[in-house]
């Protein structure tokens, strides 16, 4: 099993879910984060003051998958959370040892799907 973190625009998450819906993937979670990366965030005016953004407004997607999905489901998130502008996101690959499903005690990819 893997768990794929993504990092992408608030504007691209109904893309990047559909993205994933059509591979089966439905098991996700989504987060508002904050974070600074290479776009290093912009001015803001404001009743003629300015002050700097450095932490721009983000979404984080989890999902854990079995190995066989993971190539997919990464190729998916590139194309549809992708506008080709600096801050489109990042994804994270980390393997997991395993997973207990709560209700039914079950372990491993059961607990998963």
């Amino acid at each position: 099993m893997v768990k794929i973190e993504a990092i992408v625009r608030p504007e691209r998450l109904e893309a990047v879910k559909a993205a994933l819906d059509d591979l089966g993937i439905t098991g996700i979670t989504v987060m508002e984060v904050r974070g600074a990366g290479q776009q290093r965030g912009y001015v803001h005016r404001y009743r003629g003051a300015e002050y700097r953004v450095n932490l721009l407004e983000k979404i984080k997607i989890e999902t854990i998958l079995p190995e066989g999905m993971v190539e997919p489901a990464v190729e998916a998130i590139c194309v549809a959370g992708r506008t080709g502008e600096v801050g489109d996101g990042k994804i994270f690959v980390i393997p997991v040892g395993d997973a207990v499903r709560v209700r039914t005690g079950e372990r491993g990819e059961a607990a998963v799907r």
